[in-house]
């Protein structure tokens, strides 16, 4: 989960000279927009956007959430992820976030989305995260919260299509359904987990059930 909020505004990143992967259009924003500063950069009020990653984990046709445990949204629900590490690929971060926050291996199947998140605060960027979340197949592990999610829990279709109980916000809804759906278009062998302990979390730090 990426402290300092994750999904505020989405701004498209493509302009006219598209970069020919996800891992180029990372390291331009890197190379860009910490050129001549400081690299250790504060994630509130940030000199330049920091790159994030997330993970949309489908299993038996439900998407795995995970409850915010710290400010800031503390008490939302949202997806698997963080911030990505230095020299670590985007897709080894959306699986080490994963591990950290939820307990499961994963394996990453494909890029989902590549947006921004800006949160402003009294005409200052707050934060800003460059963000790339990746659908996700479950290879093992033990369903846990840690990390800073305090709870963690497989949700169905209805309930981030619904005005339910959990808090969620349309961007994130939106990556949810867009995983979901694709998922869906590749079949369910893509996603069989065989006797593994993922569908009851352990040593919840609190109920799932507000």
């Amino acid at each position: 989960m990426i402290a300092g909020g994750k999904r505020f505004a989405s701004v498209r990143l493509l302009g006219r000279h598209h970069p020919r992967s996800v891992t180029e259009l990372a390291y331009r924003l890197y190379s860009n927009m910490t050129s001549g500063i400081d690299t250790s950069i504060e994630r509130e009020y940030p000199q330049a956007p920091l790159v994030g990653v997330g993970a949309v984990i489908v299993h038996d046709g439900r998407v795995l959430l995970v409850r915010r445990g710290t400010e800031p949204l503390k008490g939302h629900w949202t997806l698997p992820g963080g911030m990505l590490e230095l020299g670590e690929a985007l897709s080894a971060g959306a699986v080490r976030e994963v591990r950290e926050e939820t307990g499961l291996d994963v394996e990453p199947i494909e890029l989902i989305e590549l947006l921004d998140r800006i949160h402003r605060e009294g005409g200052r960027v707050r934060y800003h995260y460059v963000i790339a979340d990746y659908l996700c197949r479950v290879t093992g592990g033990e369903l846990r919260a840690a990390s800073d999610a305090d709870a963690v829990r497989w949700v169905e279709r209805s309930e981030w299509n619904s005005h339910s109980a959990l808090v969620l916000d349309p961007i994130t809804v939106r990556v949810i359904e867009k995983g979901w759906q694709r998922a869906k278009q590749l079949g369910p062998d893509q996603f069989k987990v065989d006797q593994l302990k993922v569908d009851q979390p352990r040593n919840e730090r609190r109920p799932v059930n507000d």
